[in-house]
């Protein structure tokens, strides 16, 4: 399923019935203020599975980003954070960022395993920020990668839902996305450290 969506004012009814296939386990593809990413609810285990299938990574301990609608939502999922590094958060979200930080006991459980950090995302993507305040709990996401040798991600969504319709229930069409990934920051240490440059820049 492709549905039409508009950043200044995405439509309440499409958001609500998107949100219904995610707590029913769906997988869906949605536009950020990046490149194109798929995801599911974070309570859904057979939904994780499906992504960590797809992406080729280990359900228990999965490299998947949290997408959060705001700051307060991230404080759900990791320690309280010291007051540098929140304004760090503060100054750079929403942004084309992934901030990885130490996750509480509340993360664990969601995946069996022993995973200590969480990759935070708050695009600036009204779109996906309004998806994930409606369903009322964070996305674990992935981003869609293209096998082309020479373009890492596909921008037409569209042909996204071409490719990937027999695998998502529901392709977000927001139009054209970025082709350059979000810059991740490691934050776990006494630094920032900047682990990949992406399309964001980093103000210290």
């Amino acid at each position: 399923m492709l549905i039409k969506m508009y950043p200044q004012s995405p439509s309440q009814k499409h958001l609500r019935r998107i949100a219904e296939i995610l707590e029913e386990g769906g997988l869906v593809i949605y536009p950020t203020d990046t490149v194109y990413a798929i995801g599911c609810s974070i309570d859904k285990p057979k939904a994780l599975e499906r992504l960590a299938q797809l992406k080729g990574v280990d359900p228990k301990n999965p490299e998947l980003s949290f997408i959060f609608s705001d700051i307060d939502q991230i404080a759900d999922y990791t320690p309280p954070l010291d007051k540098p590094l929140f304004k760090l958060l503060k100054h750079h979200l929403p942004g084309p960022f992934t901030f990885i930080l130490p996750a509480n006991s509340k993360v664990p459980k969601l995946f069996k395993g022993k995973k200590r950090t969480i990759g935070v995302r708050i695009p600036d993507c009204n779109i996906t920020r309004e998806l994930v305040r409606t369903l009322g709990k964070p996305l674990l996401s992935a981003s869609i990668h293209d096998e082309d040798e020479v373009i890492d991600y596909t921008t037409d969504p569209e042909l996204i839902h071409e490719k990937y319709k027999d695998i998502a229930d529901v392709v977000i069409d927001g139009g054209f996305g970025n082709n350059v990934a979000s810059t991740v920051v490691d934050c776990t240490g006494d630094e920032p450290v900047i682990v990949r440059q992406g399309i964001g820049e980093l103000e210290l």
